[in-house]
């Protein structure tokens, strides 16, 4: 499994690679993540998987730096999962300016994760776009994850 964190590296290694499906996630895999991988395969020839922890997505009340990183036990999941290239990129690799434009999603943002942490997806769609945009991916899985309170 290849690894890239800059954005021009990841575009000339997937240069040529056949149809690229993306997993984007914040790491910290379970069995899930791993499903969307096992998925992804059969969509395409290629299969790039993202981990990136994005602040956008926590809230005022959320702990950005206590979210658990696991960076060397879920390369050893994506590796033996069949995942072709990694995306690990820093908050700077992928926002090398400020950001200051926001997306605002549909009203669906307003339920599952959405109901219980307000703006969770206003911080989801600006990383997942950013991430989709630097894979020049043709595909993309992603999972729908049910909270409750």
């Amino acid at each position: 499994m290849d690894i890239h964190s800059a954005i021009p590296d990841l575009r000339a290694a997937l240069k040529n690679r056949g149809r690229i499906v993306f997993v984007p996630t914040m790491g910290n895999l379970h069995a899930g993540h791993i499903s969307l991988m096992t998925q992804a395969r059969a969509h395409g020839d290629t299969v790039v998987a993202s981990i990136f922890v994005n602040r956008l997505q926590f809230g005022p009340n959320e702990d950005f730096d206590k979210y658990p990183r696991t960076f060397e036990d879920d390369c050893a999941k994506l590796h033996a999962a069949g995942v072709d290239v990694l995306f690990a990129p820093t908050e700077a690799d992928l926002y090398p300016e400020p950001q200051e434009y926001t997306v605002e999603p549909p009203d669906i943002q307003h339920i599952l994760d959405g109901e219980f942490r307000p703006g969770h997806f206003r911080g989801v769609a600006p990383s997942c776009s950013s991430s989709s945009t630097s894979s020049s991916r043709r595909s993309r899985c992603s999972a729908r994850r049910i909270t409750s309170s």
